[in-house]
């Protein structure tokens, strides 16, 4: 049997590799069928702004890697509903469960293994 898989995304996704690695090895993990689930926590919800301009700050745009996780069989997608709040953000580019402080910590007894980027 798989263990299941949490990955914890925390970093915005023009701040170095960690959003670009955390969906990396999400899209990997689901590829073999992994039980995946991801969570934008803090500074990771700003994946989710829509209308982002990386172009500006000389980033790849990571849209099309968050658009494809259905596709990899990736479709436990969770964000911290403090973090979206704390910055502005009342609507997401993908459709994920808002969380509060007993929800995260309910989500992340829920898995076997958890990684934080």
């Amino acid at each position: 049997m798989s263990q299941s898989l949490l990955i914890i995304s925390r970093q915005a996704p023009w701040n170095g590799t960690g959003a670009r690695e955390a969906l990396d090895i999400a899209l990997a993990g689901g590829a073999f069928d992994l039980p995946i689930g991801l969570l934008f926590l803090d500074d990771g919800v700003l994946q989710l702004a829509v209308g982002q301009a990386p172009q500006a700050v000389q980033q790849k745009d990571l849209t099309a890697n968050l658009q494809a996780l259905p596709m990899f069989g990736v479709e436990a997608l969770y964000a911290c509903a403090q973090s979206l709040a704390q910055r502005g953000l009342s609507d997401t580019s993908l459709a994920v469960e808002r969380l509060d402080t007993d929800g995260l910590r309910a989500l992340i007894d829920r898995y076997d293994q958890v990684i934080t980027l």
